[in-house]
C-alpha cells in the first residue's frame, strides 16, 4: 500500500495535446512590417550596428597583416567592409529577400583569401626583413588578386539567383531537411564563441553573464509597461563592460601580462584610433585595378557557393524571427542574386572578403523580439555613416573582442534554436526522420571537425596537391557545418522513400506547400512584395 497523500489527480484533456504548428513565430513585439516608434527604432539599430562591428574587425584583423599591411591599412579596410556592408544590406531589404537581413563580411571567403596571400605570384615580393614600403607593395597587389577573384565569384550567385535555378533548387527543401542547415548555420560558429571569451575571461565571462542577465531575468523582476532593459540588453551590457575593461587597462591590471593577454584584453591596442582618418569615403578600385588568376577565382567561387548555401540557412532563421511566413523559394533566389551584387560590390571596392547574411544579427532580432524591417535599414545608415567618419567608428569598433565574441554565444544560439523549431512540422517518431536528423546534425559536425582538425596540425587541409586552389575547392565546403549538414540532409530526403505516400507528411512537406509559389498565400505579398509597384516590372512566381 502506497503511503502519502494519494493518487495524482488526472490532467484534463487539452493538456494532453501538443503545442499547435505556428507558421508565424508569435510573441514578436515589432513583426517585419512594423516598425516600432523611430527613437527606439534608432536605438535598436544602432544595437544591430555594434553587433556586425565584431565580425567587420575580426575578419581584417586575422587578414590583413597575413597580406602585409599595418594598421592604417586594417583601418581603410574595416571602413570599406563596413561602407560596402551598409550598402548591401539597404540593397537586400529594398529589393533583395525584403527580410531585416545584414548582410556582413564572411568567414567562409578567409581561406580562399589566405591561399591568395600566399600565392607563389606575391611569395617573391618581400623578405621579413625588408622595409615597410614593399611590405605595403604586397598588400597592394595581394589585395587587388582578392578583388579580381570576388568580382568572379559573385557571378556565380548572380546567375544561380536571378536565373531562377536556387528558386527551383529551394523548392525541394522541407522543414526536414531544413534543421540541420538552419541549426548548423548557427551551431557551428561555435569556435567563436566561449573559445573567443576565454581569452581574456575577466571581460568575456562578465559580458556574457551581463547579457543573460539583462535579456532573461531582470525583465522577469523588474515589470514595466514597456521592455527596455532586455530590449537594449547589448547596449547596457557594452557600456558596463566596456568602463570596467578600460578601468582595468588604466590601473594598471595587465602592465606586465603576456603581450597575446594585453591584446585581447586591453582597451587600448586594437590600434584603430589612432590609425582612422577623421573623414574618409571608401570607392572604387581604390587600390588599383584588379588582377586575375583563374585558379583563384575558381577556388572564390566555391566559397561563394558555400557562402549561399550558408545564407540560406540564415534566411530561414531572420523570417522565423521576423514574424514572416516561410520565404517564398522565388524570393530566395532573388535574394541570393542580390547576395552576388554585394559579393562584386566586396570585389569592386576591396574588402579582402565576400559577404553573407549575418548570422549575429539573426540572433539579435531574436534578443530584441524585433523583426522591423525599418530597424535594419537603419542601422545600414549607421554603418554607412561612421564608416565615412573614421575617428568616431574606429571608436566603437575597439571594443574587446572577448565582449563580441560574449554575444555570439547568445546570438549563434538562438539561430541554432530557430533550426529546431521546424521540428514542429516533422513527425519526430518516424524512424526515417530520426535516421536523417541525427545523421545529418553528426555528420556536419564530425567531417568539419575532421578537416579543421587536420589543417590544424598539419598546416594544410586533407586534400595537399601543388594546385592551392584546387585544395580550396574541396577543403572549403567540406569544413563548413552548415553546408556538409545541409548537403546531406537535402540529399537523404529527396532520395529516401520519397514515393511512400507517409513521408510527404513525415517530412512537413505540405506544411511548406502554400509557400512554394508567391502568389499561393497571400501574406508573401505583404511581406515580400518589391516597394515603389516594381512587382509589375519584376514578379515573384
Amino acid at each position: 500500500m502506497a503511503g502519502g497523500g494519494g493518487a495524482a489527480p488526472q490532467p484534463k484533456a487539452d493538456e494532453l495535446q501538443p503545442h499547435p504548428v505556428k507558421e508565424q513565430l508569435p510573441g514578436v513585439s515589432y513583426c517585419i512590417t512594423s516598425p516600432p516608434p523611430w527613437p527606439e527604432a534608432i536605438l535598436l539599430g544602432f544595437q544591430h550596428y555594434l553587433v556586425m562591428l565584431g565580425t567587420t574587425v575580426i575578419i581584417p584583423t586575422i587578414l590583413v597583416p597575413q597580406m602585409g599591411g599595418g594598421n592604417e591599412e586594417k583601418v581603410r579596410v574595416v571602413q570599406t567592409l563596413l561602407f560596402v556592408a551598409g550598402l548591401n544590406t539597404l540593397s537586400q531589404t529594398f529589393f533583395g529577400s525584403r527580410l531585416p537581413a545584414v548582410i556582413g563580411g564572411s568567414y567562409t571567403f578567409v581561406v580562399p583569401t589566405l591561399s591568395i596571400v600566399l600565392a607563389r605570384r606575391y611569395s617573391g615580393i618581400v623578405d621579413p626583413h625588408e622595409s615597410l614600403l614593399l611590405h605595403i607593395q604586397k598588400f597592394i597587389r595581394t589585395m587587388r588578386g582578392t578583388q579580381g577573384a570576388l568580382i568572379v565569384a559573385s557571378t556565380l550567385q548572380i546567375i544561380i539567383g536571378f536565373s531562377g535555378l536556387w528558386r527551383n533548387v529551394t523548392r525541394f527543401l522541407t522543414p526536414l531537411s531544413a534543421v540541420p542547415l538552419v541549426t548548423l548555420a548557427g551551431l557551428g560558429l561555435f569556435e567563436l564563441g566561449f573559445p573567443g571569451v576565454a581569452k581574456c575571461i575577466e571581460i568575456g565571462l562578465p559580458a556574457l553573464i551581463a547579457l543573460v542577465i539583462f535579456s532573461q531575468y531582470i525583465p522577469h523582476v523588474i515589470r514595466s509597461e514597456k521592455p527596455v532593459l532586455d530590449r537594449f540588453a547589448v547596449l547596457f551590457t557594452v557600456a558596463i563592460v566596456w568602463i570596467y575593461a578600460h578601468l582595468l587597462t588604466v590601473g594598471g591590471a595587465y602592465k606586465h601580462a603576456h603581450p597575446k593577454t594585453q591584446f585581447h584584453c586591453r582597451t587600448d591596442r586594437s590600434g584603430l584610433i589612432g590609425a582612422a582618418p577623421w573623414i574618409r569615403v571608401p570607392y572604387p578600385f581604390q587600390w588599383g585595378p584588379p588582377t586575375f588568376d583563374a585558379g583563384e577565382a575558381f577556388a572564390m567561387m566555391m566559397a561563394s557557393f558555400v557562402a549561399l548555401v550558408e545564407s540560406t540557412g540564415t534566411f530561414f532563421a531572420v523570417s522565423r524571427y521576423a514574424s514572416a511566413t516561410h520565404i517564398p523559394p522565388s524570393i530566395l533566389s532573388r535574394g541570393i542574386g542580390w547576395q552576388g551584387i554585394g559579393i562584386l560590390l566586396n570585389g569592386l571596392y576591396g574588402t579582402a572578403s565576400g559577404s553573407t547574411v549575418s548570422v549575429e544579427n539573426a540572433g539579435l532580432l531574436a534578443l530584441t523580439r524585433v523583426g522591423s524591417r525599418r530597424v535594419v535599414q537603419i542601422s545600414a545608415g549607421f554603418m554607412i555613416f561612421f564608416s565615412i567618419l573614421g575617428k568616431f567608428g574606429a571608436v566603437f569598433a575597439s571594443i574587446p573582442a572577448p565582449i563580441v565574441a560574449a554575444f555570439y554565444c547568445l546570438f549563434f544560439s538562438y539561430v541554432a534554436s530557430a533550426g529546431l523549431s521546424f521540428l514542429q512540422f516533422c513527425n519526430l517518431n518516424s524512424f526515417r526522420t530520426k535516421f536523417i536528423l541525427g545523421f545529418s546534425v553528426f555528420m556536419g559536425l564530425s567531417v568539419p571537425q575532421y578537416f579543421n582538425e587536420y589543417t590544424s596540425v598539419a598546416g594544410y587541409g586533407p586534400v595537399h596537391t601543388n594546385a592551392r586552389w584546387f585544395n580550396d575547392i574541396i577543403n572549403v565546403p567540406f569544413s563548413s557545418e552548415a553546408f556538409v549538414a545541409g548537403l546531406v540532409a537535402f540529399f537523404l530526403d529527396n532520395t529516401l522513400h520519397r514515393g511512400d505516400n507517409t513521408v510527404r507528411k513525415d517530412r512537413g512537406h505540405h506544411f511548406w506547400d502554400r509557400f512554394r509559389s508567391f502568389k499561393t498565400d497571400t501574406r508573401s505579398e505583404e511581406f515580400y512584395s518589391l516597394p515603389f509597384n516594381l512587382n509589375k516590372f519584376f514578379p515573384s512566381v
